[in-house]
């Protein structure tokens, strides 16, 4: 029986090995029974890499807690026969996916309604930050894949798909970092910053915030619940703004560090003795021709005219095809320009 080529290989079910933790807290975990104490506004430990990739425009690779993923560029190019039609303005297209193997329990299907959401979630935040007008008629595709959802997925893609923006040179107008919220359920619960699954998965209320942090505006929301005033939803915009400004430096960093690798595998090129740039594909004659230019512009360099004539008259002769030249001048006209000379 043939197989679905779109499905992604994997084991039926699987569950996350959690090393550190006792196995009675690591069960509570589980079951949802553990909820352990902690500051509300303590964000998860950020870990960003840019192009790791070889294959993709851009490309990067961030952990923040428990959370994995790794999102890829592919663009700017063409539309395809059988693409929807790209308008003046390019088309920013990103797929949102979760590995079978990302969260415990059994294997999800290839694509279901929560993924379609959040790639669309994750276009509508991205798109006001990339300069598509520059892009006429031009697919940009984003591709996201979470290889282990610890909580705050959508926030965490939100940015390092804006770090693979920047590590494939598509021009943007400012980066875009992502936060993750919830709410636990109770009249005096506090807004939880960056919040693992379980909590996830306990709250009441969950929201994302994405933001451009140079310029401050909010590119991107998504929330859901029941039981929330309005207040109670502009405190939890509000904290999940202040935690995007916290990954910004971060994101700088990344960036920074992925221009030095690529500046340390692709070095310029070294001068010419000449005082030019190296050209490893020109002809004998063109590196010829500098010879000759640059004695002539040492002996006499007040007659124009006299160096056109030298370069032509060198030019046509040493060029050759095989043993036969294929253009010279007349013995006329050479023993004319020696007698110039």
């Amino acid at each position: 029986m043939p197989g679905d080529h779109r499905r992604i290989r994997g084991p039926e079910k699987s569950q996350s090995p959690i090393l550190y933790a006792p196995p009675d807290q690591a069960l509570k975990v589980y079951t949802g029974e553990y909820i352990p104490t902690r500051d509300p506004r303590r964000q998860q430990p950020v870990y960003v890499r840019a192009g790791h990739l070889s294959q993709a425009t851009g490309s990067a690779y961030l952990e923040s807690g428990d959370t994995k993923l790794v999102v890829s560029v592919q663009g700017p190019r063409q539309a395809k026969c059988g693409e929807p039609p790209i308008g003046l303005e390019g088309r920013l297209v990103c797929d949102f996916r979760r590995a079978p193997f990302s969260t415990p329990g059994p294997r999800r299907s290839p694509s279901n309604s929560n993924e379609k959401e959040l790639s669309l979630a994750l276009q509508e935040a991205l798109v006001p930050a990339v300069q598509l007008q520059r892009y006429p008629r031009i697919l940009l595709e984003v591709s996201l894949l979470v290889l282990q959802d610890g909580g705050s997925a959508l926030g965490a893609g939100i940015t390092a798909a804006s770090v693979a923006l920047a590590d494939a040179g598509i021009e943007m107008f400012d980066l875009v970092a992502g936060c993750g919220l919830a709410l636990p359920p109770g009249a005096n619960s506090a807004w939880l910053l960056d919040p693992v699954l379980y909590e996830e998965q306990q709250a009441a209320i969950g929201l994302t915030v994405a933001l451009m942090p140079a310029s401050n505006p909010v590119s991107g929301l998504l929330g859901g619940g029941e039981g929330c005033d309005s207040d109670r939803w502009a405190e939890g915009i509000r904290l999940g703004m202040e935690g995007c400004q916290h990954l910004y430096p971060t994101m700088q960093k990344c960036l920074e560090g992925a221009t030095r690798r690529r500046r340390s595998r692709n070095p310029s090129p070294s001068p010419s003795p000449e005082g030019g740039r190296a050209m490893p594909g020109g002809s004998a004659a063109s590196h010829s021709a500098g010879k000759v230019i640059g004695q002539f512009r040492g002996t006499n360099a007040s007659s124009p005219l006299l160096l056109t004539l030298a370069v032509s008259l060198f030019t046509n002769l040493t060029l050759r095809k095989g043993s036969q030249k294929i253009s010279s001048f007349p013995p006329s006209f050479t023993y004319h320009c020696l007698i110039l000379f």
